[in-house]
């Protein structure tokens, strides 16, 4: 027995179909997230390591008082507030070791705030 379709319901269907490929397609290419907390006198993870080209989102939130969060040589610069995530979007586009600290002046041992992001090919 041939059972007959309704155009209609068979178009559903397909755009069902593709909704859930495009779903799928987009959580696959979906930033990656890190979460970096900082405190006196320390950043958790010290070495982030990304992949060149890969999109990353750093979710960063300090732990106790403002830090600062500086990555000169990839251009990164956010003030890091208590109990408040700040966001900094990057996308790698250079293989390195590239040093992050501390520049809000945070207590006696501020010059050792620090750590590095490290991108690979």
């Amino acid at each position: 027995m041939k059972v007959a379709v309704p155009l209609s319901i068979a178009g559903t269907a397909v755009a069902a179909a593709f909704a859930l490929l495009a779903a799928r397609a987009g959580a696959d290419s979906a930033e990656r997230v890190i979460q970096v907390t900082a405190k006196r006198f320390e950043y958790s993870p010290a070495e982030i390591t990304l992949k060149k080209g890969v999109p990353v989102t750093l979710e960063l939130k300090a732990l106790d008082r403002l830090h600062g969060f500086s990555v000169p040589q990839l251009g990164l610069r956010a003030d890091v507030f208590p109990d408040q995530v700040v966001t900094v979007h990057l996308v790698p586009d250079k293989v390195g070791r590239f040093e992050f600290h501390c520049d809000v002046f945070c207590g006696v041992d501020h010059e050792d705030m620090g750590g590095a992001i490290v991108v690979t090919d």
